[in-house]
């Protein structure tokens, strides 16, 4: 293709299901590419699958693209709203020959595979209507037969492409599956829903896309697909196949393996920016000097696919949590307030007396440093907006009469108006004086009563933040 030639890359889901994570990925390596080379980022859904294409999974896809700040630059191109044109290109290889109707039965059909099968062949289309003569049509037209469109494919052609991740490729036509349907079936006089293979070619060609950035499983197709851009004299884009998300086990990433919507992700506490800078690690090796923790326009100005891996890449739950860590530990502790703040007011927790916005953002200061996920803030917080059951072990000490003086001669000393961290120490040590203990036998049951545990985070900072709410004297009292 001329270098002078434009960068157009688009994204091409099919909304009959929520984004997936293999979807996102390519998504990513689209946007960063088209990015790197001050190109277009485009969108097209593909929604002919009538039956399992829904609305509420293209709203799912578009805000899944949205969240993870993947913009596009025009607007979406909806794939069913173009058929015409899919079928008058459908109607010009039919006048030129390079495709024709097929009224063979799907009983035939499936005998013919049964055949093949029982040989020890692959199953393939034989042809066997690829060159019918006006009366045999007419005679299976006469049966009330409808019929399919297929595309010519000669198996002694041999296709190639230079692919920007795998290089040179080359496919026999002869391993292609025989001709190609391309129309679904309809009476002779019109052509049926056409199909994915040539509804791709004439779309791409209209949206003129210089680059087509897939998956792995597509290299077949875009086998198919050149031919079909060479029979209807147009230019092809540049292919690049990337590779696949696989498992643990070294298998394509499916739904078996639990989480692999977008959405479900973002439930579970990702981040964006931690999930796209994790997918984008899974098949590219960043260059030296950019590190593992990136974003996205980080990596869109180092981006190439000369360092995109031929080897799928598997999924590492263990670095994607690190990555979210990483992210998270770094907010400051308003926007970590504003992203915890829907999942508090979830839980009913927004409107807690006392805890107002700087409350708020002290508790994200405090919580922030320990959180692997956005859901951990909720867990972690669940303690400072209502008292906890206590665990076996702050009973245990609750009930220590150590640490019952010392809770006493602290409760006693408590006061009503403002606490600071120096007064805090100091009343710490009265009430271990007073109650003839050690300090740290105050500390431990003075965290027991607040948290109705003996872990968590740092008690001073928790005790303050109690306080402003008025809710210390409370437990320490509910406590003894």
């Amino acid at each position: 293709m001329p270098a002078t030639v434009p960068v157009r890359v688009r994204l091409a889901p099919s909304p009959t299901g929520t984004l997936h994570i293999g979807t996102a990925r390519t998504a990513v390596f689209n946007w960063l590419f088209a990015r790197h080379l001050g190109g277009a980022f485009l969108l097209r859904i593909e929604d002919t699958d009538r039956e399992r294409s829904k609305p509420e999974f293209t709203d799912n896809i578009l805000d899944g693209l949205r969240w993870l700040g993947l913009t596009w630059d025009e607007e979406p191109v909806v794939q069913s709203e173009r058929i015409e044109a899919h079928r008058q290109a459908i109607g010009q290889l039919l006048a030129s020959g390079h495709a024709y109707r097929c009224y063979a039965s799907d009983a035939e059909l499936a005998a013919m595979r049964e055949r093949q099968q029982a040989e020890g062949r692959a199953p393939r289309y034989d042809n066997l209507h690829r060159d019918l003569s006006a009366e045999q049509q007419q005679a299976y037209i006469a049966e009330g037969r409808e019929a399919v469109i297929r595309f010519r494919i000669d198996d002694g052609a041999t296709i190639t492409w230079n692919d920007l991740v795998r290089g040179e490729m080359r496919w026999a036509g002869s391993d292609l599956g025989g001709d190609m349907v391309i129309a679904r079936r309809a009476p002779a006089d019109a052509i049926g829903d056409p199909l994915y293979n040539l509804v791709v070619v004439v779309d791409d060609a209209a949206m003129a896309i210089s680059h087509v950035i897939r998956g792995e499983d597509h290299i077949a197709n875009t086998g198919k697909q050149l031919l079909l851009y060479a029979a209807l004299g147009l230019t092809p884009p540049v292919f690049a196949h990337t590779p696949l998300i696989l498992n643990q086990e070294g298998r394509k990433l499916s739904k078996r393996d639990g989480v692999t919507s977008v959405g479900d992700f973002r439930t579970m506490g990702y981040t964006a920016e931690a999930l796209v800078n994790y997918m984008t690690l899974l098949g590219w090796s960043p260059p030296e000097g950019i590190g593992e923790r990136f974003s996205l326009e980080q990596a869109a100005a180092v981006f190439s696919f000369e360092r995109v891996n031929r080897a799928g890449a598997r999924f590492d739950w263990d670095k994607l949590n690190w990555l979210n860590a990483q992210v998270l530990h770094g907010l400051a502790a308003g926007e970590l307030r504003q992203r915890l703040l829907p999942l508090w007011q979830a839980r009913g927790w927004g409107e807690t007396a006392g805890a107002d916005v700087a409350w708020q953002e002290d508790l994200c200061a405090l919580l922030g440093p320990s959180l692997s996920l956005l859901a951990d803030g909720v867990d972690q917080a669940a303690p400072f907006f209502a008292a906890p059951e206590p665990d076996g072990a702050a009973l245990a000490l609750r009930a220590d009469a150590g640490s019952r003086g010392a809770l006493t001669a602290l409760l006693e000393r408590l006061p009503q108006g403002p606490l600071d961290t120096e007064t805090a120490q100091g009343l710490l040590a009265e009430a271990a004086t007073a109650a003839g203990v050690k300090k740290g036998v105050v500390m431990k049951g003075l965290r027991a009563a607040l948290l109705g545990s003996l872990k968590g985070p740092d008690l001073l900072t928790t005790w303050l933040l109690l306080h402003r709410l008025g809710s210390d004297r409370e437990r320490i009292a509910a406590a003894l």
